[in-house]
């Protein structure tokens, strides 16, 4: 930082002497890169001049490929658009999507233009050179290269012809001459498109001719379909179809009773065929499913699952020109589909349980034979494809608790699609099911404990909705009428009871028991006195403070009832007989202490839970008891 400063320091210093600073040239510290670019026959203008910066920015002390402007917009600031023909109606895809550099070196080469490569080779950086290279190569291919018909930028003709295709043609070729005439059948052919019959590039056939030839073309027999008319030079011999069931057997295209394509049943056959040559078999417009699309337009768009038998081509399910099935299939959907997927047809239909559309072959009714956006090709997402057949199931199954791959949407979380050895498609069988998301619950704890009986047989269903339910734990009813079903004998506690245990009362078991398992006696989820101190905070308050009853911290259910009691506070039994379990009434210590005095009630003096002392007297008490000068009040065994 102090030298930054000082330096700053000196060149204010200089500046105010009046000195000038000489500009470096980037070429300067660039060495490698001058004398790599100087060697070269063809140097860009502002590098040649030294004009960097006409096209980067100073890079300061990081050094970084900084341009003044992104793609094609930086050339265009010196190369007007008109100037390369983007103002043309047919521009090279590499010009129209901003990538010069493609092409070009932006510094300097050994090839014209600053070409990257020499002649067809900075072609073939995009386009593969087979189908130039064939066994009869053009011969202006060969001489010229490419420019020789293609324009480099942009045309105003289709492929960047640098003229019309006849113009182009009639340069090498004199459609007057006679050898051309005898070779087209005296037809006036230099009016049609010559790459119709010749591939203007390569061939393996002699004159260039295509690979797909028609019988009469390579026969040069153009009468058989062809008789020229006054002002109708290419008049046929009939329209459509009829020309061309001249040879071939209409029996052969469409036989009886099978549903025929439509450019067939139209008659169309130049639909599908060229009449005279093509780069593809059978003579076909256009290769593969290239052909199908151009009419079946929406087949083409791109998929995530794709179905293999689209990808291999249309023909590999339908036929061409007619068929005895529907979508001109070459067999029912199921027998169709079980070509490739035969092993799963055959084991699947073995099971218990078959889907039903799996069952009748309808396979298409769930997935879509051409591919989807969905895994498994189905037609929908699971949930809107399985509630399009089980209407009754999107209003049964979605509750105010929903199972979670139900919520999602996910029916084959649970169930398989095709078939299964288990009910109602599933995937196993009970908590062999429910066992592949709640594992960890269903596993047996090392320490023993407590399982609830459906829970330990594996009988999730008896307590749970496998879909969804109104009631929270998404359990069948309400925990009064589920518990009860098997419980009925703890319900009975509380018919003529004095007191209920509130939870019990409201039917909430799962407050202190757990559903399914526990490390405790009677599935409690708390040990002794802390599942009842839980709940009654002020009174574990006061025992924190206090000195407390020996049961009250151990175990209240040494006094209590967990659910109901006919005493009040769920006692067990009335104070004497509950108190003298543990405090033996006729001992002498109990005697002296109360005076010879029998009591049928402790609590009246004593609190059975917490006290100051080890008395545990009630907090307000009569000065002469607190002081234990019962005399001050009572005559012993007189009247008080």
């Amino acid at each position: 930082m102090r030298a930054v400063v000082l330096l700053a320091f000196a060149l204010i210093a200089s500046a105010a002497r009046g000195e000038a600073f000489a500009r470096k040239s980037c070429l300067d510290c660039h060495t490698r890169f001058a004398a790599k670019v100087h060697e070269l026959k063809n140097v860009h203008a502002p590098v040649k001049q030294e004009k960097c910066e006409d096209c980067h920015l100073r890079h300061g002390i990081i050094p970084k490929l900084l341009l003044k402007e992104s793609g094609n917009t930086l050339c265009l600031t010196c190369h007007k658009k008109e100037s390369i023909g983007l103002d043309k109606k047919n521009v090279h895809q590499a010009l129209k999507t901003g990538t010069c550099t493609q092409c070009h070196d932006a510094h300097g080469s050994n090839v014209k233009f600053l070409l990257k490569s020499e002649g067809k080779q900075e072609c073939y950086s995009c386009h593969k050179p087979g189908p130039f290279e064939r066994k009869n190569v053009h011969k202006v291919l060969a001489a010229d290269g490419c420019m020789a018909c293609h324009a480099a930028h942009a045309s105003a003709q289709p492929n960047l012809l640098v003229q019309s295709e006849a113009q182009l043609c009639a340069k090498c070729h004199s459609a007057t001459s006679d050898t051309f005439m005898r070779a087209h059948g005296d037809l006036p052919v230099s009016s049609a498109s010559c790459s119709s019959c010749h591939d203007p590039h390569s061939s393996d056939r002699p004159k260039l001719l295509k690979a797909s030839l028609h019988k009469p073309v390579a026969t040069r027999d153009c009468a058989s379909c062809h008789v020229p008319a006054p002002g109708k030079p290419f008049a046929v011999k009939a329209q459509g179809s009829k020309l061309c069931y001249g040879c071939h057997l209409a029996e052969g295209v469409v036989d009886k009773g099978q549903i025929a394509h439509a450019p067939v049943a139209k008659g169309d056959c130049l639909g599908c065929h060229d009449p005279h040559t093509s780069a593809n078999k059978g003579l076909l417009k256009a290769a593969g499913n290239d052909l199908c699309f151009s009419c079946h337009k929406g087949m083409n768009q791109i998929v995530t699952a794709k179905h293999a038998a689209v990808t291999q081509g249309c023909t590999t399910c339908h036929q061409p020109h007619a068929a005895a099935n529907k979508a001109l299939l070459d067999e029912k959907v199921d027998v169709l589909c079980a070509k490739c997927h035969a092993a799963l047809t055959s084991d699947q239909l073995k099971d218990k349980a078959v889907h039903g559309p799996f069952k009748d072959g309808k396979c298409t009714t769930c997935h879509n034979p051409h591919g989807s956006n969905v895994p498994a090709m189905l037609k929908a997402p699971e949930q809107t494809l399985c509630y399009g057949c089980h209407k009754e199931a999107e209003t049964k199954f979605v509750k105010s608790h929903t199972h979670k791959p139900v919520q999602n949407g996910q029916c084959m979380g649970c169930h398989q699609g095709h078939s299964s050895d288990a009910r109602n498609l599933l995937k196993a069988e009970g908590a062999a099911l429910c066992a592949t998301c709640h594992g960890e619950l269903m596993k047996e704890s090392p320490l023993g404990g407590s399982r609830h009986k459906p829970f330990a047989a594996g009988e999730c269903l008896t307590c749970h909705d496998p879909h969804g339910s109104n009631v929270a734990g998404m359990i069948v009813a309400p925990q009064l009428n589920l518990c009860v079903r098997c419980h009925a004998q703890q319900m009975k506690q509380a018919e003529g009871a004095k007191s209920v245990h509130p939870p019990f009362a409201k039917a909430d078991c799962t407050a202190c028991h757990n559903p399914h398992k526990s490390g405790l006696p009677a599935l409690q989820l708390t040990k002794g006195a802390d599942a009842c101190l839980t709940c009654h905070i002020v009174l574990k308050e006061k025992m924190a403070a206090g000195t407390t009853h020996s049961p009250a911290t151990e175990d209240c259910l040494q006094c209590h009832k967990p659910h109901a009691s006919a005493l009040p506070k769920l006692v067990s039994a009335d104070n004497a007989r509950l108190c003298s379990r543990c405090h033996a009434q006729r001992e002498e210590d109990f005697k002296e202490a109360h005076l010879g005095v029998a009591t049928a009630n402790c609590t009246s003096c004593h609190n059975p839970h917490v006290g100051a002392d080890e008395r545990l007297l009630n907090s307000v008490a009569h000065a002469p008891f607190e002081q234990g000068k019962c005399e001050a009040c009572h005559t012993v065994g007189g009247s008080p």
